[in-house]
This record gives C-alpha cells, structure tokens and sequence, in this order.
C-alpha cells in the first residue's frame, strides 16, 4: 500500500506528513489532538508562557506518561511470565500423580 498523504495542524501550524496505514493514520491524528488539547490546557493556565515552553512541558508529560505505562508493561510481563511458569509446574505435578 502505498503511503497517504496527509496534513496535521500542531501548535496553529500544519505540518504535511506520510502516512504508512489508515491505522497509522489515525493514530497520528490522534497525537495531534491530544497535543493541541494539552497545548490548550498550558495555554489557559499560563498565558504569559512562551509556545516553547509550554510545547516542551507537553513533550515531558506525555514522555512521562509513555515511560510510566511501559514500566506497567514491563511489570504486566514479568507477572505473566511467572503464571504460566507457575501453571506449567502445576500440571507437570499434576501429570506425575
């Protein structure tokens, strides 16, 4: 499939993107969204800030939450990870009886 085109406006800028998928797509929009929603949210709270400072608080929370569900990831993995090793010890008991 070849890529599509499209045009995403950040930050009251537009920025003219390839998108690989429909679901790439709108995933990308998606982001735009949530950073023209944080972007709104700054500038309500602190008018007098410049557009990089406040561009750059929305880049360190929403890494911050990126990090912080990878971690939950991670955590969610290893949990997992030590169930079925668990179950497979069980039924290998199980099976010796």
């Amino acid at each position: 499939m070849a890529d599509q085109s499209i045009t995403l406006k950040i930050a009251g800028k537009e920025y003219p993107l390839k998108a690989s998928s429909p679901e790439m797509e709108q995933l990308m929009r998606i982001a735009a969204e949530t950073i023209n929603q944080k972007l709104a949210a700054y500038n309500a709270r602190f008018p007098d800030k410049v557009l990089q400072d406040k561009l750059a608080f929305v880049t360190l929370n929403e890494t911050i939450a990126r990090l912080a569900a990878q971690k939950k990831c991670s955590a969610l993995e290893a949990a997992m990870a030590s169930l079925a090793a668990e179950e497979e010890a069980y039924l290998e008991n199980k099976m010796k009886e």
